[in-house]
């Protein structure tokens, strides 16, 4: 597989960021996109995104061959929230490989967890999403969503050779639909998307990013 820029490289956090200031919109209630509760929290952070994000995955979900639905598992993120897996990630990896400097760790944790100053979902720019059938039975896409290594192999990979000549084909009709409406992916998962952030900026080669972190306020 093909080397990666890693939202924990230096280019990421040096993007600079002009806030549009877009509200968080709840996808529950739009009624387009499926929303699954798996990870939800009692303030719904999980089902908001930043109203550009909405409008494009309202495009994406044009793309896709009928009987075919978006399925939505996480989209904001709580700056506190993405802390706590940041480093909880991180004392995961020093615990399998202790002998670790601290630049290294940071690295090899920033392929799966973001660093909360850079992190799309913190920022509302993100969805971690999957495809399934109008009546919500998820199809078969190599790997689970949030599904990573250790405990699992690198069939998370966007690019994974390993996997099913099926999931290929639905991981091509994820990525076609997302591509089309703007959304650039982060190679490590096949199911995290981004726009606005900076990853994103520095994917298509944007002067700023357009989405800092955001705070969940209520009625966004």
């Amino acid at each position: 597989m093909a080397q990666h820029v890693l939202l924990s490289d230096p280019r990421i956090a040096a993007m600079p960021v002009r806030e549009c200031d877009e509200p968080l919109i709840d996808l529950r209630g739009e009624k387009v996109i499926h929303v699954d509760p798996r990870l939800a929290d009692p303030a719904g952070a999980y089902a908001h995104v930043r109203l550009g994000v909405a409008d494009r995955l309202t495009g994406a979900q044009t793309q896709l061959p009928r009987g075919l639905r978006l399925l939505l598992v996480e989209g904001y993120r709580p700056y506190a929230l993405q802390e706590r897996y940041f480093a909880d990630w991180q004392a995961r990896m020093r615990r399998i490989h202790p002998d670790w400097t601290r630049e290294r760790l940071r690295a090899e944790a920033g392929k799966y967890v973001a660093p909360p100053e850079v992190a799309p979902h913190v920022a509302g720019g993100a969805v971690d999403v999957t495809l399934c059938t109008v009546d919500g039975t998820e199809l078969p896409m190599g790997a689970e969503v949030n599904a990573t290594p250790p405990e699992h192999g690198e069939e998370c990979y966007t690019d994974a050779p390993g996997i099913s000549a099926e999931a290929r084909r639905n991981r091509q009709i994820l990525i076609v639909a997302m591509t089309a409406t703007g959304f650039v992916n982060y190679p490590t998962e096949w199911w995290h998307w981004s726009y606005g952030d900076r990853y994103w900026a520095f994917a298509v080669g944007a002067p700023h990013a357009r989405y800092g972190p955001v705070a969940m306020l209520n009625g966004r």
